[in-house]
């Protein structure tokens, strides 16, 4: 059953534009290679976090809407909990897909 996703994930500050950027088509790739599909990107950029993650007090914010199955959902939180460049992510079911 496809249902609709919103993903927030936090990059670290300290990598190079063009590695923010490998990481962020990195994950996009990862949800259209497993079936999904995405409707918005939205990159907040670097911003100040609430406390310190990791040693980090800035992260860059990324949040994407998708929709996908639930291996899909299963696979992208995998993905994110072992990947060095995030330093936090959340992901939230937003109900069906009419």
């Amino acid at each position: 059953m496809v249902q609709n996703y919103e993903l927030i994930f936090v990059l670290r500050p300290d990598l190079e534009e063009a590695n923010t950027e490998k990481a962020v088509d990195r994950f996009l790739e990862l949800i259209e290679n497993h079936g999904g599909t995405v409707h918005n990107v939205d990159k907040w950029g670097t911003r100040k976090l609430a406390y310190e993650v990791k040693g980090y007090r800035e992260g860059y914010y990324v949040v994407v809407n998708f929709s996908g199955d639930a291996a899909l959902s299963a696979e992208l939180t995998r993905v994110l909990r072992i990947a060095d460049d995030v330093i936090r992510h959340l992901l939230v079911r937003q109900g069906e897909d009419e």
